[in-house]
């Protein structure tokens, strides 16, 4: 059995409610009009049939939430999106098992209160986090009661990229060229969140929560030795007057924290990406999962080249269970077949 922890779609309702009230209508429509698997199950289940024994943890696609107008359109999108997630895991259980919530970060009391009613009322596994809040960090302050209820909750955060061209590569221009904002900057994005989150003591507070970064991970597993003596010698680059921006206080090596996180195997089938992740972070923290549907092919061709990967790999069949459904199940909380 196979369970596909990171597998994205925009559940009809939502998409009806995103097209009529959101700022990101004309862009929705571009999108699913350019990958209609995102929003026709007819079309998903035959692309899942393919793979015998397959189900999915559902989440949204981008854009996040809170870039898709102010803040109760945010609040109001969320609760419709997890309605009509939570509505698909009770009607096609075997194929959805479960749900990342959607929560509206520009709207923290009523993403608190989603993140309640997703998990308590509806089922959901947790939340869909992305690596930042309409360009803010997300160790901000004002963010920290999220990571206080997933905690409260024993549930997930799936850690997402969202980085746009207008994130350039040199200061001197204003966009990013050749779409590096997305193939090398997204694994930056997701980097560069985890770090902030552990130096913020996010994970010293709640040493029980579970991020899965996305992208195996990103680039944590294969900069292994360079994050592990990098920083252990943090603030030795740094200028005196520029002091406050290495002030930290955690409680142990920051490369122990680092290993705190869970990485997936939606590697745009990279074999070696998965290797490095499986030797960062242990075979009980790698879940799979394939990224669908946005592969070339937009729908079979991630989850076929991932399970290739996967199944050529030299593993015990144990640890081969482990990656494909148990580490998920735990997390989950799912009883076994």
């Amino acid at each position: 059995m196979k369970l596909d922890m990171f597998a994205h779609l925009f559940p009809k309702p939502f998409y009806e409610a995103m097209v009529k009230k959101s700022t990101k209508a004309a862009y929705m429509e571009r999108r699913v009009k350019a990958i209609p698997i995102l929003l026709d199950l007819e079309q998903r289940f035959r692309v899942m049939d393919q793979f015998p024994d397959y189900s999915q943890v559902l989440s949204l696609a981008s854009p996040p939430i809170e870039e898709a107008g102010p803040p109760e359109v945010a609040a109001e999108l969320a609760r419709i999106a997890n309605d009509s997630m939570a509505e698909l895991v009770a009607k096609h259980p075997q194929r959805f098992p479960s749900f990342a919530a959607a929560v509206p970060m520009n709207n923290m009391d009523a993403c608190v209160a989603e993140v309640d009613r997703a998990i308590t009322q509806l089922g959901a596994g947790g939340v869909q986090l992305f690596s930042n809040v309409n360009g803010r960090p997300v160790d901000e302050p004002e963010f920290r009661p999220l990571f206080e209820r997933i905690a409260a909750h024993d549930a997930i955060i799936w850690l997402h990229p969202a980085r746009g061209a207008n994130f350039s590569d040199y200061a001197s221009e204003k966009k990013s060229k050749y779409e590096i904002w997305f193939i090398f900057g997204w694994p930056y994005e997701t980097t560069a969140a985890i770090t902030r989150i552990i130096f913020s003591g996010i994970l010293d507070e709640f040493p029980s929560l579970k991020i899965i970064g996305h992208h195996t991970g990103a680039m944590i597993p294969f900069f292994e030795g360079r994050l592990a003596a990098g920083m252990d010698t943090l603030g030795t680059r740094t200028p005196p007057d520029d002091k406050e921006l290495v002030t930290f206080r955690i409680k142990k090596r920051p490369v122990d924290y680092f290993r705190m996180i869970y990485g997936d195997t939606a590697s745009f089938g990279g074999a070696g990406q998965i290797q490095c992740g499986i030797g960062f972070f242990g075979i009980d923290q790698i879940l799979f999962a394939s990224d669908m549907p946005f592969d070339p092919e937009k729908g079979p061709g991630f989850i076929r080249d991932t399970i290739q990967v996967l199944d050529s790999m030299i593993l015990a069949p144990a640890d081969r269970e482990k990656i494909y459904i148990g580490n998920a199940r735990r997390l989950l909380k799912m009883a076994a077949a």
